[in-house]
């Protein structure tokens, strides 16, 4: 009988310059066949997940039969939380895009512009678990994400640190993300066009013949996943990029991302014009890549944002979901107004609850959509980790948003019945479920971080914290 070659978790295929590039799970990771131990080689992660502009706390009442049919393909392994109040993150004089987006993970209303009144959900767990660091190699905090509604950073930014500071910086371009991850291609006098002729891979390519050659300590079938994971990082990078790898001749410049970003993505606040194609594949790359990030355990700990709090894009396109057109977008022209009285974000300003309001559902019903591109990410057969669960099931990914009413003419209202939705993490929390949990977000957080052990509660010292034991296994 032959003995199986254990390699560790944290084995990086390492380049010239600064380019590190970490393994998927394979199964010479997993020390023992006991279940203790291949449990124990999970390690704790946690991310949260923010979508802009919310929805409305009737329509979270549908259940799958609304806009919240994407999530249902993962719905075993989510548990969806209504009515869960938020109102003491509102701070006068401010709406719920400001004091709400500042409350998601935090449930403490914001520090002036670029903090938060607490450290996030995902980064006292990381405190708790990491006190002393992060392992090498790995980003201490990974925050990116797909946005264009500037002023204030908590409109976009989701991850704080224990004093309320942001966490990291955020990283809204594919490229950027995947440099931030993998690292660069050190080259000479910063030669700019052999850069673009060559990949952060061409400089692992010593240590990827050797763990896919006859002396590798892998099987065939993680040598198999090896070529698969990298061939996967090769294409995230040429749509990054755009790289060309061909001979001879300097290629022309990446050109930029399609979409805009810094100034140009929130001229004056009037908005922008964008289709919805030219949205999701930015957000499906960028969401790709994150998710990478998290299989080749690089990251553990950030958040990542789908459209930013009181999001202002004139989008336009047909969507379609499971072959079927459900909405032609064009907002501008149904809205019938120019500048942000245009863009997306008046239907939510106009939602009336004894109306259909088609166009905010289809709106809603595409964030899902976007939403669980990423969630499946991490949850198809690669994703299995040790204890049999994928890396969907034993991660907690915390999603939620601003409000659970757009119209700002009621704080009560407009932050109370704000959506969430988490994962399994590891089984400490029921999921495949929808539950009314009847409490306010505080609580619900700090039920959360005692399932992970923490020490630290958000909120005052001496406020009780009233257990919200119906989330719990």
């Amino acid at each position: 009988m032959s003995r199986r070659t254990t390699i560790h978790r944290r084995t990086l295929l390492r380049g010239l310059g600064a380019a590190t590039i970490g393994f998927p799970l394979l199964e010479e990771m997993v020390s023992a066949p006991a279940h203790a131990a291949a449990a124990s080689a999970v390690p704790v992660r946690a991310f949260n997940l923010f979508f802009g502009l919310g929805i409305p706390a009737p329509l979270q009442q549908e259940g799958f039969d609304g806009v919240l049919e994407p999530l249902e393909s993962l719905g075993s392994k989510l548990l969806i939380m209504r009515n869960i109040d938020q109102v003491r993150c509102d701070e006068k004089g401010i709406n719920a895009h400001y004091d709400g987006a500042s409350g998601a993970f935090t449930a403490e209303p914001p520090d002036g512009e670029a903090k938060s009144g607490g450290p996030s959900i995902d980064q006292v767990i990381r405190q708790t678990h990491h006190s002393e660091g992060m392992p090498k190699g790995m980003v201490p905090t990974l925050i990116g994400g797909t946005f264009f509604r500037r002023s204030r950073v908590g409109r976009y930014v989701h991850s704080y640190n224990m004093d309320g500071t942001v966490a990291a910086t955020i990283q809204e371009k594919p490229r950027d993300l995947f440099e931030r991850i993998f690292g660069g291609v050190a080259m000479a006098d910063g030669d700019l066009s052999e850069r673009l002729r060559r990949s952060v891979l061409d400089t692992v390519v010593e240590d990827y013949r050797f763990y896919t050659g006859p002396q590798s300590p892998l099987g065939s079938a993680s040598k198999s996943r090896v070529a698969d994971h990298l061939d996967r990082i090769r294409e995230f990078e040429q749509r990054s990029f755009s790289l060309r790898h061909k001979q001879p001749g300097t290629p022309d410049p990446p050109p930029s991302s399609k979409i805009p970003h810094g100034g140009p993505a929130d001229p004056g606040g009037q908005g922008v014009d964008l289709t919805l194609e030219e949205l999701t594949t930015e957000w499906r790359l960028l969401a790709d890549i994150y998710a990478t990030a998290i299989r080749m355990d690089r990251a553990r700990f950030g958040s990542l944002t789908f459209l930013a709090a009181g999001e202002r894009i004139r989008l336009k396109g047909d969507y379609v979901y499971n072959d079927k057109k459900i909405w032609q977008f064009d907002d501008a022209d149904q809205l019938n107004a120019t500048g942000d009285r245009g863009c997306s974000h008046e239907w939510w300003h106009q939602y009336n609850e004894k109306k259909k309001n088609e166009a905010l559902r289809a709106h809603a019903h595409m964030k899902m959509r976007e939403l669980a591109y990423f969630l499946h990410a991490l949850d198809d057969s690669s994703c299995v980790e040790g204890n049999g669960k994928t890396i969907l099931e034993n991660s907690l990914i915390t999603i939620s948003t601003e409000s659970g009413d757009g119209r700002h003419n009621d704080t009560k209202r407009e932050l109370s019945g704000v959506f969430h939705c988490i994962t399994g993490a590891n089984g400490r929390f029921k999921t495949g479920q929808i539950l009314d949990v009847n409490a306010e977000g505080i609580d619900v957080y700090n039920s959360m971080l005692g399932a992970f052990d923490a020490k630290h509660k958000l909120g005052p010292e001496n406020r009780k914290t009233q257990a919200v034991d119906a989330i719990r296994v």
